[in-house]
């Protein structure tokens, strides 16, 4: 690990990167170029003295998830992210891996799509980067921790405070299109660690799980129509697409509502609101 070049590096693409780039308001009284420490921290899911140590040269070398989430934070192109991995003292993400760092692109697509809920999700459900109405409807997710920042696993695990597809009937179909999205996923990446972590994990876990992963099925992500059971709103049911992003092997879930429905009500709501309790 080069502690000097990584603190180095890691200060300069700070102060390229501008507040309007990530979503967060420019304001008039900056007193640095770019983004505060604390700016970064918080979009990287992490402490603010972490982050000043980094950049200080200073404390434990970085985990490749630590590196992954600053790279995001910072937009990072793939030359630049590589290098930050590499300072830090491991490979940069391999072929044959789940990717988990989203192209600088996708991240300003999702700054666009400020008007609905949106989130990324890697190959296995990783809750890679969501918009703060993705956050209001399904929760703060900065708050799970980084291996938990899974759909999937939060499904058969976790406690979120949303429960998605709480329709009738809507609970057994998506539980067998989640086992089914990890099935396809470890056909295409048979040698990734973490995900055969995460399967073994669930199974042991969940005898639903383990069940469901026995029958065999595969399945892609997939359009459908959802209801989300909001703990401030009620039940809001939402048509979620699916975009694509092949280069990657991520997905863009996004979620509307027809105009002049009460659920298109309950996303204005929402779009005020945001993360607060009523």
């Amino acid at each position: 690990m080069d502690r000097a070049e990584l603190a180095e590096v890691l200060r300069t693409a700070r102060a390229r990167v501008r507040p309007q780039d990530v979503g967060l308001p420019s304001g008039t009284r900056r007193q640095v170029p770019g983004l505060r420490r604390e700016e970064v921290a918080m979009l990287a899911s992490l402490s603010v003295d972490y982050v000043v140590r980094l950049e200080q040269g200073r404390g434990p070398r970085p985990s490749s998830q630590v590196i992954a989430a600053l790279a995001q934070a910072l937009r990072l192109d793939d030359d630049d992210r590589d290098l930050v991995f590499r300072l830090a003292g491991h490979e940069p993400p391999q072929a044959g891996r789940v990717a988990t760092v989203i192209r600088p692109s996708v991240l300003r697509l999702l700054d666009r799509m400020a008007d609905l809920p949106v989130l990324v999700l890697s190959a296995k459900g990783d809750v890679l980067a969501w918009n703060p109405l993705g956050a209001a409807l399904q929760g703060d997710m900065s708050a799970w921790p980084q291996r938990q920042r899974n759909l999937i696993w939060q499904r058969f695990l976790g406690s979120s405070r949303c429960q998605v597809a709480a329709g009738p009937g809507e609970d057994d179909a998506a539980a067998r299109a989640s086992v089914g999205t990890l099935r396809a996923a470890q056909a295409r990446y048979p040698n990734d660690p973490e995900l055969a972590r995460m399967i073994t994990g669930l199974r042991r876990g969940s005898p639903r799980f383990d069940e469901l992963w026995r029958e065999g099925r595969s399945s892609p992500w997939r359009t459908a129509t959802k209801s989300i059971a909001h703990p401030e709103l009620g039940t809001i049911t939402l048509d979620c697409d699916t975009l694509l992003l092949p280069d990657s092997d991520q997905t863009v879930l996004v979620y509307s509502a027809e105009p002049g429905t009460p659920d298109a009500t309950a996303l204005d709501m929402l779009r005020v609101t945001g993360l607060q309790h009523f």
